[in-house]
């Protein structure tokens, strides 16, 4: 059994081959579509025109190839999609059906779902034998209760879809799965989960469900992110829009905000973190505060909490990130072993910490994968 894990964005296709097992075979992804475009499988880096997203599977699929996996040789396709609403809650076999509700939340998801369909689209014209499965970042928090989703504005406007999904969802979801194998004990009751990374957020996880998340109608909302500028205030918003317009609000806020406008050009943890300069200092800093701001909330609506998880480029590997958020929960209890920090240890609490704390890596194309395996078990 193989099983072909696709993620779409809007430049790049990032690709992954799993077995019956769920181990990963090979991966690789497809980048800067469009521009100066690169194939990337394992360690091997070849430059190759790829104008669009079809030429970039077509080069995934002969890449596949001249390894030994045909599109014949795959028994499934799997792909992430962003945005499901309010009727995609689970993974799902792609129908026509499926399809034309992926499109239709296009409007919630216009930088996702859009390439996650032409995915779907091109697969579907060059291997139109070979069966399509989706899972979506949303479903993870349909848990939430309508509490947590409803925004307080009319019911007209509530049921045209604008209310609080939630995402990472598939990042979350692994989680709740990996950290009994990796802490070897059941999941904890009342589990704050960090997925910190370019985009970032957290999720109040209780009794293995997500009863509360920071992102909210799209990802641009919660904490500060890399470009992204998390939460502000709606009639900021507007005044932005009359004085700049719709679409250059839209580019300021989900390209030229968070660490990046902060520091004044840098996006990346990792750079912010050697440059000496204030302002680099301020947004790590904005980062950090933000953080444990919203894990705040999410904490009281778990009324408590148990064990913290990071997860996501940032939450595995910027160890004084890490160090200042558990600083920051020190009132609750969370002790860091500071050794363990240091090592990049999965453990990462201290022998007197009333809170368990660890780090997960991000498995989201092997969640794709299991998805994917246990609704063809289930056929």
């Amino acid at each position: 059994m193989r099983i072909l894990v696709l993620n779409a964005g809007s430049s790049s296709i990032k690709f992954a081959v799993f077995d019956g097992g769920l181990d990963q075979q090979l991966a690789g992804m497809a980048e800067n579509i469009g521009s100066a475009s690169r194939l990337r499988i394992g360690d091997s880096v070849s430059d190759c025109p790829l104008i669009d997203h079809r030429a970039a599977l077509e080069a995934i699929l002969k890449a596949l190839r001249s390894r030994g996996i045909s599109p014949q040789d795959l028994t499934a396709a799997a792909h992430r999609v962003v945005h499901g609403g309010h009727r995609l809650t689970g993974p799902v076999r792609i129908t026509p059906e499926v399809r034309a509700e992926i499109s239709a939340c296009s409007p919630l998801a216009p930088l996702h779902n859009p390439h996650n369909l032409a995915a779907i689209d091109t697969l579907a014209q060059l291997a139109p034998e070979l069966p399509q499965y989706a899972s979506f970042d949303t479903s993870f928090h349909a848990t939430n209760p309508d509490v947590a989703t409803r925004y307080a504005i009319p019911r007209m406007q509530e049921t045209r879809g604008i209310r609080r999904y939630g995402f990472h969802g598939l990042s979350y979801d692994s989680l709740v799965r990996r950290l009994p194998q990796v802490s070897g004990q059941s999941l904890p009751s009342r589990l704050l989960a960090f997925h910190l990374g370019n985009g970032a957020s957290i999720c109040a996880i209780h009794n293995g469900r997500s009863v509360a998340t920071t992102m909210g109608y799209s990802p641009l909302d919660g904490l500060t992110m890399g470009t992204r500028s998390g939460g502000i205030d709606a009639n900021a918003v507007l005044r932005l829009v009359e004085e700049n317009g719709l679409e250059r609000t839209k580019a300021i806020l989900n390209h030229e905000s968070g660490l990046l406008g902060l520091s004044g050009g840098k996006s990346d943890m990792r750079n912010l973190m050697l440059d000496p300069s204030a302002d680099s200092a301020f947004a790590v800093e904005h980062f950090c505060y933000w953080t444990l701001r919203h894990a705040g909330s999410l904490i009281a609506a778990m009324e408590g909490l148990d064990a913290i998880a990071f997860t996501g480029g940032i939450g595995e590997n910027a160890i004084g990130v890490r160090a200042r958020i558990v600083r920051g929960l020190e009132w609750l209890g969370a002790r860091l072993n500071p050794d363990a920090n240091h090592a990049r240890a999965a453990q990462l609490h201290a022998a007197t910490s009333r809170v368990a704390i660890w780090a997960i890596p991000a498995e989201e194309e092997r969640m794709i994968a299991a998805n994917a395996l246990g609704l063809m078990e289930a056929a």
